[in-house]
């Protein structure tokens, strides 16, 4: 009897269908980069809305006022409309309308090992991109140790004038802001903490978020009087990427122990976006901690 075989794909192949595809998303996502140039300095910028709002980073803007080239040559000036200088975003106005808009991407659902693509303008070139992985997401390996905080590292290779340009998914959706280096890895503004900030939310604002839903219970223990059940976890949330689960009984959030149903929703009003808490929780009546980083809350 003979035996038909399927012809394989070698990894020649596959590595060149990959990078094609990689091409098309480019392509694809590129009329909503800009260029916003400011005297002998340039960097990236992304159409986020159609109507002329444009973001990019806060550290490549020197002046209220900028130049900012479209993908189609069109040389516009823009206006600064607003800083975010603890996330280093800004908002960039211009006189323009039906403009192509970046197609935005989930960034609470992102995941290690995802693939990513960084577009921006390094020296000598228009709307380079290139392509990496997924590191991390919620907290970053930095030279100077761990930072944690609402980010998304990738190994995306990023040059001057990159800064302020999309990270986007294999989709094309973008899911991030790039922003800086360190070491070889790169950090990215995540788009949900991005769109907050063009919504309206500004610098100050009590909106932590853990991503958390649940009960206080009493408990039979001489350690721990009462706990906080935990009845849902957010797909994505904090508390998801920490490892928090349906089931798990929350006992101390920091220093604070969980005596009464205000002792969650308390703590969490004094909690910061992307500063590192401490979770102490039972799971199965066995003790565990987790490190858990809020972030802004939507």
């Amino acid at each position: 009897m003979a035996t038909t075989l399927e012809p394989s794909i070698t990894p020649a192949l596959a590595g060149l269908a990959l990078a094609e595809e990689i091409a098309a998303i480019a392509a694809e996502v590129k009329p909503a980069v800009v260029l916003i140039g400011q005297g002998s300095s340039h960097g990236a910028g992304v159409i986020w809305r159609s109507d002329g709002i444009i973001v990019t980073n806060r550290h490549i803007l020197h002046d209220d006022r900028v130049d900012v080239i479209l993908d189609d040559g069109r040389k516009l000036t823009g206006i600064v409309a607003a800083r975010h200088p603890e996330r280093d975003l800004a908002i960039v106005k211009i006189a323009a309308t039906d403009l192509p808009a970046a197609r935005l991407g989930d960034s609470t659902t992102v995941r290690p090992g995802q693939i990513a693509i960084a577009i921006g303008h390094p020296p000598g070139f228009r709307s380079a991109a290139t392509a990496g992985i997924v590191v991390a997401a919620g907290q970053a390996a930095t030279l100077e140790g761990p930072r944690t905080g609402d980010w998304l590292q990738t190994d995306v290779v990023l040059r001057p004038g990159n800064s302020g340009g999309p990270l986007v998914d294999a989709a094309g959706r973008v899911i991030g802001i790039n922003t800086m280096v360190s070491g070889r890895l790169a950090l990215s503004i995540p788009s949900g903490a991005v769109e907050r900030f063009v919504a309206g939310e500004r610098p100050g604002d009590p909106r932590a978020w853990l991503g958390l839903a649940g009960l206080l219970v009493p408990l039979r223990r001489t350690d721990h009087p009462a706990g906080y059940l935990v009845s849902e976890v957010a797909e994505g949330s904090p508390a998801d990427r920490a490892g928090l689960m349906v089931g798990d009984i929350v006992v101390a959030i920091g220093e604070v122990a969980v005596s009464d149903a205000e002792s969650v929703p308390a703590a969490i009003l004094r909690m910061n976006p992307g500063e590192a808490v401490h979770v102490a929780i039972l799971r199965g009546g066995e003790p565990r901690a987790f490190t858990v980083v809020p972030t802004e809350r939507a």
